[in-house]
Order: structure tokens, then C-alpha cells, then sequence
């Protein structure tokens, strides 16, 4: 199977309040805008030891703003054409629905036995209008099967941790809980994941 260089897009401002993304449209901040730069470095980093250049690998995003900003500023660090990389919208994140744009605490005080119950499987549990880990793995598991050639990533922690459990790197009830960093390149290669920080 292909090697995938995978990267989460860089920090945004719901990130630093704890407020739940999914497919809301946000950019990154300007922290995030150092994180890419540090992925671009990481991943030069590793091309050069591997002996191979930028421009030999594939290159694909989620369909959302703050994936394909982190992307651009990677490209563009390694020396490549800003836009050229493909979107594929299976990579976007995990769909929160109605609970997009919430904090934890205001989705507990709106709605507690439904955050009780996804605290209780929160592989299977989709909030109103929203996905599960397992919706996400599905979609993730489709891209994964049709990736051909080695392959550089921007996309989200969902799935991160979606793709960690289809390759039984994590059990699925663990994954969900896996902390996926910014600034940090994921290498999946022969089933297993290595982190370079």
C-alpha cells in the first residue's frame, strides 16, 4: 500500500476556545499559519532523507477552508505550485450537525443525556444532524482503498483517528479519544504510524 504523509490543517480560533468545527467554514489563525510552515519543514525533512523530491508525490485535501490554507502554505513552503493538489470530499471532518459551533459545556447544558450518550460510544453516537466515528470511517475507508501512489494529506483530526483504527493502529473504541496534533506530520506506511514533531 501507498505511503501517506498526512497533516491536520494548522490551529483556528474555535480551536483555541474548544468550539466544534465539523464542516463549519473556518481559517486558520496565525499560529496555524507557523504550524504549516513547520509540517512543510518536517516533510522536506523526510523527502530528503527518503532521497525523493516534493514534487513526486500526490498531493490531496478535504474540501474545507482551514485543510486547504494549510495545504497551499505547505506547497508553497516546499517549492510547489500553491493549488496544485486535489480535493477529495471524503476527507472533510466529522459532521457535529446541530452541535457545530458549540462548546462541550453549551452542548451539555442544552442537551446532557445526549452528551452522556456519546460519552458512553462514541464511535456509533451522532449528534442531531451529524455523523458518527463509524459514518466517517466508511467514507475515510473508500479514499484510503483507491489512494494508488504516495501521498501527501491535509485534513482533520476526525480523520486522523478514523484512518488509525481502520489500520488497527488504535482499537475504534480508543480512537475517538486519540489526541491528533497540529504542526505534526503522520506517516502511514505498512500498517503502522510513525509521528514526526
Amino acid at each position: 500500500m501507498p505511503v501517506v504523509y498526512f497533516f491536520r490543517h494548522g490551529e483556528t480560533d474555535f480551536n483555541v476556545v474548544h468550539r466544534l468545527q465539523g464542516r463549519y467554514e473556518t481559517g486558520i489563525n496565525a499560529k496555524g499559519r507557523q504550524q504549516a510552515a513547520v509540517c512543510a519543514g518536517l516533510l522536506r525533512d523526510l523527502f530528503a532523507r527518503d532521497g525523493r523530491g516534493a514534487a513526486e508525490f500526490c498531493y490531496v485535501s478535504s474540501p474545507l477552508r482551514r485543510a486547504r490554507q494549510t495545504m497551499e502554505l505547505v506547497r508553497a513552503d516546499l517549492g510547489l505550485d500553491r493549488d496544485g493538489y486535489d480535493v477529495d470530499d471524503r476527507l472533510a471532518e466529522i459532521s457535529y450537525g446541530a452541535w457545530e459551533g458549540l462548546t462541550l459545556a453549551e452542548v451539555g447544558a442544552r442537551e446532557p443525556a445526549m452528551l452522556e450518550q456519546r460519552d458512553r460510544d462514541k464511535w456509533d453516537f451522532a449528534p442531531p444532524g451529524g455523523e458518527s466515528y463509524r459514518d466517517v470511517a466508511v467514507r475515510v475507508g473508500e479514499w484510503y482503498a483507491a489512494v494508488a501512489r504516495d501521498t501527501v494529506v491535509a485534513a482533520h483530526g476526525g480523520v486522523a483517528r478514523v484512518l488509525m483504527a481502520d489500520l488497527g493502529i488504535v482499537p475504534q473504541d480508543e480512537a475517538p479519544y486519540t489526541d491528533v496534533r497540529h504542526g505534526v506530520v503522520y506517516v502511514f506506511a505498512d500498517g503502522a504510524m510513525s509521528c514526526y514533531a
